[in-house]
């Protein structure tokens, strides 16, 4: 397999739209979850990133605009027959370096605490106590770039 590439996804490109599934299987099937169309529509305002392998969406994830210097990275998603080969590391990587050009100075996130280990890796620190979210523990976590 080659390398797949990291992107911004254009939004209503055929990348983009593929992301939704993407992040649909990853993350909300298996709580139960769907996406609401107010949902969807609200991340017009978002930047959406993503890592291309020919013309498939392997991994993805959203980042918020908070203020113009704090981002919120949500809806984290990598194929599941790729967890651990290094595309979500190389995929946050790329949103970091993302953000820097647009002046970004901290990027949050809520982990989910299954995932704790894998932003403490990046540098990642967390904030406050466990808390429920879609059901399920996460973590405040952020960066300061």
């Amino acid at each position: 397999m080659s390398v797949p590439k990291p992107q911004l996804l254009e939004w209503g490109s055929k990348l983009q739209v593929q992301s939704i599934g993407l992040r649909y299987e990853v993350l909300r099937r298996p709580l139960g979850l769907f996406f609401k169309p107010e949902e969807l529509g609200d991340e017009f305002y978002q930047w959406h990133l993503g890592m291309v392998h020919g013309d498939r969406v392997v991994a993805v994830l959203l980042l918020k605009n908070i203020d113009g210097k704090i981002v919120k990275m949500r809806q984290v998603a990598v194929a599941e027959a790729l967890h651990g080969k290094g595309i979500g590391k190389e995929l946050v990587r790329f949103s970091e370096e993302f953000c820097r050009r647009k002046g970004v100075e901290t990027i949050e996130l809520h982990a989910r605490t299954s995932a704790v280990p894998f932003y403490l890796s990046l540098g990642y620190a967390s904030e406050g106590e466990e808390f429920e979210e879609v059901g399920i523990p996460h973590v405040k976590m952020f960066l300061q770039l």
